[in-house]
């Protein structure tokens, strides 16, 4: 029997009913002379690192940096039953091969190797390379299944990425968590990614609004426009010298221009497009695009090619016209077919392009949740755009002279719509429209010559002011985690930017999960900004931990070890020489402020900073300030008094606090004073009594 293992339950069972395995077991499915099952995403993990000390329980400098000799693993809770069924199927006597099934990537390979290897199974292997769900598909990649050999560079990439990741996440989280006192997450892709949140909105907040004024004329059928004008005085006086005199056209100059049809979507270019047009996350469009794929109505999301190859060239045809007799708003719309143009072997690299699959022609798309059936609509246009003709317009400008002062005027024709317009049929099926092609909105201009007079019908001040640059979308996120890096990159990198298509949605969701950005809304729009805690951790990260250049150069380094062409163990030496050195030489930002959710009690007499309640005390949430309260203190316990938020409060506020019946040691009675603060900036903060105008 052949065992084959898929990465999820309905992966396996879509797989099963292909290959005639129809009989239904606990965890898996038989007949047919084969076995199909399934791994339920990570069944095995990298083990925490108290699994190889128990001292690690504890988060202390002095134990940096983490560096395993030998890496672990566990599995995590509520797995346990499946990898058993695994590890049975695995070793039974009448297996003598095993399919990997998993995803054709990078984690797809890691998360079937690890498996193969915590069971300790030694069985051939082979590797089913699909990039589609459909029959015909699933059926042509089991009669060419490849040796399991062919991909151990890419197992090796998958591994060092995910050991990497381990050695900083933990080294790094670690010692700033414990210098700083609060949990703060590090990674080597999200702190780069927070950093540019972080540089953003800084240079938003030190751009400094400057006005500027133009003039506007109203002649017969068109208006022009002056050039921008800084002072509102001459701006006015222009205004003034325009009104009754006569414009005359200086120059017309047209230019015939073509739009080419846009490329097919990779995940990230869709990511992007479904946050401009719908509002959805990074992970909601991963996520909405898999379900895709597992139903048989789209190609393998996780790519980041834009292409198609040419053995799918004469497929194209029935799929466009399928494709264009299910989506109702391109009915009555000329479609042409130009595959060329998304056709190039040498841009795909392990899976090409997103497109949909002939199944749509058979499926109710109005049953599929609202969410899957945009992005599988956003699919299929996409398709039918990229295979049309080029979009033809004309641009004229004309220049004018008006009272010894130049205009200028704009205008627009559409010479063919070609790929555009099927993509304006599905844009006007949104609720809400794109503020992406404001150059669609220039109206043609008349007919027009040189020395031609207008009569100025109303001349105008418009006043406008310079604007900062914008927040970041989630769409300009993933845009520039895409490119970050990549001017200081060769030409011929074949990876740059921050993370991968497949894990850039789970770096962002990681940094709104660990409070180090949020998302906020404002006028319909959906900004990511750094919250106060994730600029403050900026503020104190080296540039080792916050450079997207660093961090893209890595990228590159993990596809030269899936390639070949470097070591993993190149690439994992960098990773412990860079870590080791962290923690051994960073020294903690003195001035460093990171505000907590905890309720302020005081002022710290001693630095200003917040003075925060936490199990054993108040502290001042300056590490470095040392200034603390202890519930404990000999004082009050002696006087079975507890010292509470209140008594705090007031000896932060006034120095001094009411502290009625005292119990006295010598007498055993009870008495009433006032409790005195004084701190004279030791290790441990004194306390004084004072009794109705005597002190003590």
């Amino acid at each position: 029997m052949r065992l084959v293992i898929a990465e999820k339950p309905s992966v396996a069972q879509s797989i099963a009913a292909v290959i005639g395995v129809k009989e239904r077991k606990d965890g898996y499915c038989q007949g047919n002379g084969i076995l199909v099952s399934w791994c339920v995403g990570h069944l095995v993990e990298l083990a925490p690192a108290d699994a190889y000390d128990e001292k690690y329980a504890k988060w202390r400098r002095e134990d940096l940096p983490i560096l395993p000799d030998r890496w672990k693993y566990v599995v995590p809770k509520g797995k346990e039953k499946q990898l058993n069924i695994l590890r049975n199927l695995m070793s039974r006597k009448d297996v003598d091969g095993i399919v990997c099934a998993t995803d054709a990537g990078r984690e797809g390979e890691l998360i079937f190797r690890i498996v193969y290897s915590y069971c300790g199974c030694t069985k051939p292997v082979q590797r089913l390379w699909i990039s589609s769900m459909e029959e015909s598909a699933i059926v042509e990649g089991f009669q060419n299944l490849k040796d399991s050999a062919d991909y151990d560079n890419l197992y090796q990439s998958a591994l060092c990425r995910s050991q990497a990741d381990w050695l900083v996440g933990i080294n790094a989280t670690r010692l700033f968590s414990v210098l700083y006192g609060q949990t703060l997450n590090v990674g080597r892709v999200q702190s780069p990614t927070l950093a540019m949140l972080v540089q953003r909105e800084a240079a938003i907040a030190a751009f400094k609004s400057t006005p500027f004024y133009n003039v506007t004329i109203a002649l017969n059928g068109f208006a022009a426009t002056s050039d921008r004008l800084t002072d509102k005085s001459e701006a006015e006086k222009l205004k003034n010298a325009c009104l009754d005199q006569t414009a005359v056209i200086k120059t017309v100059e047209r230019k015939d221009k073509s739009d080419v049809p846009p490329k097919l979507y990779d995940l990230t270019t869709l990511q992007r497009e479904a946050n401009r047009l719908y509002g959805y996350t990074a992970q909601q469009t991963l996520d909405y695009v898999q379900s895709l794929y597992e139903k048989k109505l789209c190609t393998y999301p996780r790519t980041d090619s834009r292409y198609l190859t040419e053995d799918m060239a004469g497929n194209l045809p029935v799929l466009i016209n399928a494709v264009v007799k299910v989506l109702p708003f391109i009915k009555g719309t000329a479609v042409y077919m130009n595959p060329v143009q998304i056709i190039a072997n040498a841009k795909v690299s392990d899976h090409h392009a997103i497109i949909p699959t002939l199944t749509m022609r058979g499926t109710d798309l109005d049953a599929l949740p609202a969410g899957e059936r945009a992005v599988l609509y956003m699919i299929a246009v996409r398709l039918i755009c990229a295979v049309g003709n080029k979009h033809d317009y004309s641009e004229t400008t004309i220049t004018l002279d008006c009272a010894g002062h130049p205009f200028t005027a704009k205008g627009k024709s559409i010479l063919a719509p070609g790929w555009k317009e099927a993509e304006q049929r599905f844009r006007e099926t949104l609720k809400q429209q794109p503020e992406d092609n404001k150059d669609d909105a220039i109206k043609p201009l008349p007919i027009l010559a040189e020395g031609q007079k207008f009569e100025v019908m109303v001349a105008a001040v418009k006043e406008g002011k310079t604007t900062p640059p914008k927040h970041f979308t989630e769409d300009t996120l993933l845009s520039a985690m895409e490119t970050a890096g990549a001017e200081d990159m060769s030409e011929d990198a074949e990876r740059k930017g921050l993370g991968t298509p497949a894990t850039r949605a789970g770096i962002i969701e990681k940094l709104v999960k660990t409070s180090l950005v949020e998302r906020k809304t404002a006028k319909k729009a959906k900004y990511m900004l750094p919250t106060e805690k994730g600029a403050a951790l900026i503020a104190v990260l080296p540039e080792t931990l916050k450079s997207p250049v660093l961090t893209a150069d890595w990228e590159e380094q993990l596809k030269q070890v899936e390639r070949g062409a470097l070591a993993a163990t190149g690439f994992m030496n960098g990773i412990i020489a860079m870590t080791g050195e962290l923690v051994q030489t960073y020294e903690p930002e003195a001035r460093a402020a990171f505000p907590s959710d905890r309720e302020a009690i005081g002022i710290c007499p001693r630095c200003g900073g917040r003075v925060t309640e936490s199990k054993k005390g108040f502290s001042c949430e300056n590490r470095t300030c040392g200034f603390v309260l202890w519930k404990d203190n000999r004082f009050f316990t002696a006087k079975k008094k507890e010292l509470t938020k209140k008594i705090v409060a007031a000896l932060l506020k006034d120095g001094r606090a009411a502290l009625p019946s005292c119990y006295s040691e010598k007498t055993g009675k009870t008495y009433d004073a006032v409790v005195v603060l004084d701190d004279t900036g030791g290790q441990y903060v004194n306390f004084k009594l004072e009794f109705s105008g005597k002190k003590e």
